[in-house]
């Protein structure tokens, strides 16, 4: 792969941002929230959090088989009514089905109070695979009951997603979707994955397709935010070192020829969201070599320039960051440790003033 003159940038820049793991703060607090042993699996990972207008917390993550991607992937779902202080029955939210794995769950509350359990079914036996969903009206409701689930029906052989949509200032939904026009036979569609995004204009009723950045062969797993000006920005996991990113101009109908970011990243899932006072918060794993330590870091210039020095984790095997943002700068985070040994699902929980 040819190095864009983003990803030498970031080369330059990589000493000052690996001192998030030298300029240790603790975090305000940290909890297992589950393990592997706990629901008798031998591996765990891959969480989403989010939290519900009544301060209920929902963790969700998947397991199953001997690893991932395995066709006996199932997601779990709990929650806590005190921070994580006590915690749910943990609960199977999608099953597997003959030769089919379920598995990278989201968790994102909509507009309307309704939280959304977002995920992926993969058959790689039949080449079926897409994006599915479950709602539950009420979360806050003493039994949550939640919908069955159906496939949103992106207009591709092979479609997956991982991290929350977003809601545009034109009242949008927009979602971060890998996809290919190639049927796979396999898990991924390796070279054929393109980077784009499904769009809804009825609340998520209909889901439209689009977009088909290319980047590194690994690259999957984008997060849209919108800028001041209207536009998007899509950045992605891809190989190389460095984060990538794509813009749009018209709502996410098309996209920009992806390139290099100057954010070191060690092609793992990050957490990229504008929070409600217009920053940006960046949760990542600033080595681009591998998954060690689990950094935050805010931008008030839109991604031109990080600051804050905020480690919640130093430790190796740790990875996939999500969080959900209360309206007082609470910030419930979760990631995932040692996916195939204790299969730890951590919640960490800072104020923005932590960051520094």
């Amino acid at each position: 792969m040819k190095r864009t003159k983003g990803y030498r940038i970031a080369s330059h820049k990589l000493r000052w941002l690996l001192a998030f793991l030298e300029e240790i703060q603790s975090t305000v607090y940290q909890k297992i929230v589950a393990t592997a042993a706990e629901i008798g699996e031998k591996w765990a990972g891959i969480p989403g959090v989010e939290l519900t207008p009544g301060g209920r917390l929902y963790f969700a993550w998947f397991s199953g088989g001997e690893n991932e991607p395995q066709p006996e992937n199932e997601i779990y779902l709990r929650y806590s009514d005190d921070k994580g202080a006590t915690l749910s029955p943990p609960e199977k939210m999608a099953v597997k089905f003959p030769n089919a794995r379920t598995f990278d769950p989201t968790l994102w509350l909509a507009p309307s109070g309704e939280l959304w359990l977002i995920f992926n079914r993969g058959n790689k036996e039949t080449a079926e695979h897409g994006v599915f969903a479950r709602i539950c009206a009420d979360p806050d409701a003493a039994h949550p009951v939640w919908s069955d689930e159906w496939r949103l029906g992106y207009e591709a052989p092979f479609s997956f997603r991982m991290n929350k949509p977003t809601v545009l200032s034109t009242g949008e939904w927009i979602m971060p979707v890998t996809h290919s026009a190639v049927p796979n036979y396999g898990w991924f569609s390796w070279a054929h994955q393109r980077q784009g995004v499904g769009i809804s204009r009825d609340q998520g009723k209909t889901w439209s397709l689009h977009g088909a950045v290319e980047a590194p062969e690994w690259a999957l797993e984008n997060m849209i935010i919108e800028r001041r000006d209207g536009s998007l920005a899509m950045y992605m996991r891809a190989g190389g070192g460095a984060i990538w990113l794509s813009d749009s101009h018209d709502g996410g109908v098309t996209w920009s020829e992806g390139h290099a970011t100057d954010i070191p990243n060690p092609c793992s899932r990050f957490y990229i969201r504008q929070l409600p006072a217009g920053d940006w918060l960046l949760i990542n794993s600033p080595d681009p070599t591998k998954r060690t330590g689990i950094a935050v870091s805010l931008s008030s210039d839109e991604g031109a320039t990080w600051r804050g020095s905020l480690v919640l984790d130093t430790r190796d095997n740790v990875s996939y960051p999500d969080a959900a943002i209360a309206p007082d700068g609470t910030v419930y985070a979760v990631h995932d440790r040692d996916r195939g040994g204790v299969g730890e699902i951590l919640l960490d929980v800072f104020r923005l003033e932590d960051i520094g």
